[in-house]
Parts: structure tokens; sequence; C-alpha cells
């Protein structure tokens, strides 16, 4: 059963993958619910897209790029764009699927500055296997997931704007329990202060002005002939570095799986403009935000 809402726009495929299989999908989001089977009916295939795989019922293993992780029901998994996976039933599994492109973080009825935060957790999250750990968050999913299979169901007028604030609802939940995962795996290889300043970064990402040394040192009460080597010894990066390579992270997903105009990119990320990214861009990749695009 797929529910699919359509809006007015067009998901661009710019390529193929011709040796593994792999997925597109032409809506900002699309909900897919399938019937419980003994097989799964992939292969090994690749997504061009955000996933959120929720394990309806049963048992088996899923494999993401070469990692295997045991499932059962109530596992929640997060794919982003390239990973590789497939699955292994050992019981009869039902799968429910959420996918969302990029063009649902610029579509969606919630804050620009949200949607940024939500971009910025699913494309850098770090957490393996299911993404929900806690019983208590489970059980709000297992609710939540449940309520969305019954609204799709539904014919009613308004069904499609409970599917999306469902959708919404369940987005930030895998959101605030990912950056939660991910704020303890920074604070066990850094020190407090350092993984904070890790946070700062990826909160404002989009304005220059308040990643510069000196704003970051008055941040924080650091000197700003300190703080450089003292980001170096707690993460084995500089500022700059870690800024640069975490917003060149950014740029490719835009780049590889949006439509935005290497302008408007530019202008996201406080750019002077196309120049001044293809400048940043070139210096980081070896090529052109175009060369990188077309590849």
């Amino acid at each position: 059963m797929v529910y699919r809402i359509e809006m007015l726009y067009f998901y661009m495929i710019k390529g193929y993958n011709i040796v593994m299989k792999k997925d597109f999908i032409q809506q900002p989001f699309e909900l897919d619910l399938k019937e419980p089977a003994d097989v799964c009916p992939r292969g090994s295939h690749s997504v061009s897209f955000f996933e959120l795989v929720y394990i309806v019922s049963g048992t088996g293993m899923q494999n993401i790029n070469g990692n295997e992780f045991p499932y059962r029901e109530g596992n929640l998994f997060l794919l982003v764009p390239e990973d590789a996976h497939r699955f292994i039933f050992k019981t009869k599994t039902q799968l429910f699927f959420i996918r969302f492109n990029k063009v649902f973080f610029r579509t969606s009825h919630m804050t620009a500055s949200f949607l940024q935060r939500l971009e910025q957790t699913f494309s850098n999250h770090t957490l393996q296997g299911s993404v929900i750990k806690d019983q208590d968050n489970e059980m709000i999913i297992k609710n939540l997931m449940e309520s969305l299979i019954i609204e799709m169901k539904n014919k009613n007028l308004y069904a499609s704007e409970l599917i999306r604030l469902l959708v919404q609802t369940i987005l930030t939940a895998v959101s605030g329990n990912l950056t939660k995962e991910d704020n303890l795996k920074v604070n066990e290889m850094t020190d407090h202060k350092a993984a904070d300043i890790i946070q700062y970064v990826h909160g404002n990402i989009y304005d220059p002005k308040k990643l510069t040394g000196e704003n970051i040192s008055s941040q924080f009460g650091i000197s700003k002939n300190y703080l450089g080597r003292y980001f170096k010894n707690n993460t084995g990066k500089t500022l700059n570095e870690y800024a640069a390579h975490y917003k060149t992270g950014l740029i490719e997903n835009r780049l590889k799986y949006s439509d935005m105009r290497i302008s408007e990119i530019a202008d996201e990320f406080g750019f002077t403009d196309k120049s001044h990214l293809n400048r940043f861009f070139k210096k980081i990749k070896g090529m052109s935000p175009s060369a990188f695009r077309n590849e």
C-alpha cells in the first residue's frame, strides 16, 4: 500500500546506478506499507532519499552498507542518500517505509530554521542500528506509526493533513533521539565545552558571521588565540577545517539530491555569490559544484 502526497514540486532524477538498483521518489514524502512476507521481495539496492524503515512485525537482519543489524518488531532504521541495504527475513515480516527527500525540507509547513536542524541531524547522524534505543520512546513511535497507518486507510477530507502532521511528529521525535545519542558519543570523545562548540557550529552553519573565531571565542569564554589549538586537541581538526567539511557535506547533498540552482545554494550558506561558493567547494573537493553535480 503506497500513499503519496501530490505537490507542485518535482524531484529531478540526476542519474542511475548501473551496478545496484537505486530507488527514487517523485514527491516530497511517500508512505509505503508492505504486506507481511516470508522473504524480502527486494535484493540489495541503494536509495537517493531519506528513508525510515519501521518493523511492524517479524525478526531478521538488515544489512546497511555492509554492516548487519538484527531487527525485531518496533525497531526503526534510518537510511540516508547513497546508503545501500537489504533485508534477510528470519520470520514473516511486515515493513512500513516513510520516504522523504530534500524537497520535503523546503516545502513543509514547519519553520525554515527547524527544517534546517532536521536536515542537519538526519544527514550527519552517527547512530548505528535502530535509531530508537529506549522502551519509552519505542512505545511513542509505535503509537504514532499505528495512527499513521490508520489515517492512510481513511478517505475523509482531513486525512492528508493528519498524515502530514503525524509524519512531521515522527521525524521530530526521531531527530530528538538522534541528537541525544550523537551528543552522548561526542561527549565521550571530547570535553563538554568542545562538544558544545560542535553543536554551535551545526546550528549556525548557514550564518558565517557566527562562525568566526572571534565570535565563537566570545560565546564560549575561550581566548581567540587558544580556541583553534583547544578545538584541535579535542577533535583532531581545526575549527575552520571542521566547519568547512561539515558545510561541504550539506552542499554536496543539495547538489546531488535537489534541483536548487548553485546561486541559491550560495545564498543559503552565506556566500557572497556563486563564484565564492565555487572557490570554496573546489578548494576542498578539487572540482567545481557543477562538475560534482554532473558526476
